[in-house]
Formats: structure tokens, C-alpha cells, sequence
């Protein structure tokens, strides 16, 4: 029986399998249930219909969703398959396929089956808070992976396409730019993402207007600007990062995010000088694990949804380490404890309140990984140190 068990836990099949059947469950039991998430869905739906009737994307609309939208008018090429269908089998076939897109860039990375397998279990938990939100997060993720392995497989066009993907629903997409650096062909890559901009520039236009697309980005860029300014609030459910933390553990809001990034984004970009470890699989992926705690932690954006991506930086880190070490363990399980279920019911509501979310302690033990992946990045050798398999 115990090894039945061991086999169940190590083979990704089984563990993807679970990822799929709770992508499912989780959708109609929040549709049926008529959760609050179901309004996401609501708003993505009604960008295909917005763009369709040449609606303005960005403003309220009470008497079909409440919140806003803040994503760009590209996705309504990704959405309308699932919006024409009825909502319950739009909700559920959404997830499936943001979940499948996740499962699918985990199954692609470089390690063995039982580390992959593993891999999936630990980021289950998160995985779980992202998909009951109905986000997009989770494919984002995916095509952040994605966009890196296909640029070690030498994909130029499948690595520039997951980016702008990801750039035109999310703007987030853009830190997929950290790999270029390890781009073979460059001119492949460029020109093949600059068709490809075009072509995700213009496809609305087949169902709504050039004047109207137009226009869309000049509101998207306004609804950012705006929206920045709006989670920049003490003890709300927004910038749950490295810059809210320290915003409220000092009780000043109006701390620029400039001042974070000024520190920030040399450190990001200091491990490039390492010039001759860029030939390392293993150095591309610390990388990539770095840019996806960037991404999250120095973003007032940031929400406890948006943490899948993360924590999947965590498991990268984690899974390249060569040898197990009290350190490295302590570290994967602070993550665990304190980040994947920190809004579980493993803490009690007045802990969740009072201080993981007054606080924004839930990206804690990500900046601390974080801040241990530059270390990593600037001072180990990558072909001897770490381990692939």
C-alpha cells in the first residue's frame, strides 16, 4: 500500500490529472454556488461582447459585473470560444484550459518525472487559490514557462508568441524579455515577435473596428495608470508584495514604488554580468526563477491569487538545488506555511486579518527566497553546483 502511495505521489501523471479534475470542480462549484468569482468571469466574458458592440472596455458596467477590467482587448480573441457558450460550461472549460496550459509548461521544464511530480504537489495548494479565483493567472504562468524552455529548444516563434501573449492580455508578459539574453538566432525572434505583435494587434479589428482598437489601448494604458494608484492602500487585498509590506509595516502609503525599484531592479539585473554562465540551463532557469518573484513581489498589483507565479519561482529554485539542505528545506517549507496557505483555514480568520493581510505577510518568504536566488545567481557556478535531474 505505502508504495502504491510513493508511486502515486512521484508519477506527474497522476498529479496533472488532479490538477485538471480540480480545475473542473472548483469552476461549477463556484458557478452554482454563485461565489463572488464568478464575477471575474463575468468581466472577461464581456470583453469579447464590449469589443463586439464597440463598448469602452474600462469603465463600469453595474448591471453586468461590478470592479473593472483591466485587461486588453486582445483577450477577447482568447475568450469568445468560452463566452458564446453557457456560463457553467464556459467557467468550467476556462479553467481547464488555463490549467492545462500550467500543467503542460511544468511537464516541458528539464526535470526528471519525480521532481515534476513533486513540483505540481507543492504548488498545488497556490495552484488552487489561483484557479477558484477564475484568473488568468495561472496561464500566465504557464507561458512564462513556456517562453523560456522554448528558447533553450531553440523555438524562437513559440518562445516570442507565449510572451506577447502575455504582454497583450496582461502587460505582464513582458518580463518573458528577461531570457533574451540566451536567444540563439535573435533576428528570428525579433522579427517573428514583431509579425506577431501586428497580427495580435489587428485580429480584434476583424470584429470590431481599426478606430475602436485604437482607442482601447489609449483607455487600457489610463485603466493601468489608475489602477496602480488605487492599490497603493494600506490593508486592502492589493499590493500584496515586497513594496507593500514595507509600506505597511512602516504605515505610509505614499511611498513610491520608484524608491523599491531603484534597489530592486539593480539586483534583478546584476546576475547578467556573469556573461559565461549564460551557456547553463541551470543559470537560465535561476533566472527565470528570479523574474517570476520579481514580477510579483515589485508589483502593487499583487494579489494573493497572483502568487502562483511565485511560488512556481520557488519550485525552480528549489528543484535545481543539487543537494537537500537544512537551509533549502527550511526555506521551501517557510514558503509553503507562510505563502501557499497563509489565507487557508490552517490560520484563523483574526491571524488572516489582523496581520497576514494588514501586513501583506504572505509575500515574506518570498522575498527572502528572492533575495537567496541573487545570491545564488552571483555567486555559484551553475555547472558543477546544480542539478538538472
Amino acid at each position: 500500500m505505502k508504495e502504491k502511495f510513493l508511486k502515486l505521489i512521484i508519477n506527474p501523471k497522476y498529479i496533472f490529472g488532479v490538477y485538471l479534475i480540480i480545475s473542473i470542480v472548483t469552476a461549477i462549484s463556484k458557478y452554482f454556488r454563485g461565489d463572488y468569482a464568478i464575477n471575474n468571469y463575468l468581466i472577461f466574458k464581456n470583453v469579447f461582447f464590449n469589443t463586439i458592440h464597440q463598448k469602452n472596455l474600462f469603465i463600469h458596467y453595474p448591471d453586468l459585473y461590478f470592479d473593472l477590467n483591466h485587461y486588453g482587448i486582445f483577450f477577447s480573441s482568447l475568450i469568445a470560444a468560452f463566452a458564446i457558450m453557457p456560463d457553467w460550461l464556459g467557467i468550467s472549460l476556462w479553467n481547464l484550459a488555463n490549467t492545462f496550459l500550467f500543467v503542460y509548461a511544468i511537464y516541458k521544464l528539464p526535470f526528471s518525472d519525480s521532481k515534476k511530480a513533486l513540483f505540481g504537489l507543492f504548488c498545488l495548494q497556490e495552484y488552487i487559490t489561483a484557479a477558484l479565483s477564475l484568473q488568468f493567472n495561472v496561464a500566465l504562468t504557464g507561458l512564462l514557462l513556456l517562453s523560456a524552455v522554448y528558447i533553450y529548444e531553440r523555438k524562437e516563434v513559440k518562445s516570442a508568441t507565449a510572451i506577447l501573449v502575455g504582454v497583450f492580455v496582461k502587460i505582464y508578459g513582458i518580463v518573458g524579455l528577461s531570457q533574451f539574453f540566451f536567444i540563439q538566432n535573435k533576428k528570428k525572434f525579433i522579427l517573428s515577435g514583431i509579425a506577431i505583435a501586428v497580427l495580435f494587434f489587428v485580429l480584434p479589428m476583424a470584429y470590431s473596428s481599426p478606430q475602436f482598437v485604437v482607442q482601447s489601448y489609449a483607455d487600457w494604458y489610463h485603466s493601468i495608470i489608475e489602477k496602480n494608484n488605487e492599490n497603493q492602500v494600506l490593508g486592502n487585498m492589493q499590493d500584496i508584495s515586497l513594496m507593500g509590506f514595507f509600506r505597511r509595516i512602516l504605515g505610509d502609503a505614499s511611498i513610491s514604488n520608484l524608491v523599491f525599484l531603484a534597489v530592486g531592479l539593480p539586483l534583478f539585473a546584476l546576475p547578467y554580468i556573469r556573461m559565461k554562465q549564460y551557456k547553463n540551463y541551470a543559470f537560465q532557469l535561476m533566472i527565470l526563477a528570479s523574474t517570476l518573484l520579481f514580477l510579483v513581489l515589485f508589483s502593487s498589483s499583487s494579489e494573493s491569487p497572483t502568487y502562483i507565479i511565485a511560488v512556481v519561482g520557488v519550485m525552480i529554485w528549489f528543484f535545481l538545488q543539487k543537494e537537500r539542505t537544512p537551509l533549502n528545506i527550511g526555506l521551501l517549507v517557510f514558503v509553503i506555511i507562510f505563502t501557499c496557505f497563509s489565507t487557508s483555514d490552517l490560520f484563523p480568520k483574526w491571524v488572516k486579518h489582523d496581520y497576514i493581510i494588514k501586513y501583506s505577510l504572505k509575500a515574506v518568504p518570498c522575498i527572502v527566497v528572492w533575495l537567496r536566488v541573487v545570491y545564488e545567481l552571483l555567486t555559484k557556478n551553475f555547472e558543477t553546483d546544480y542539478s538538472l535531474k
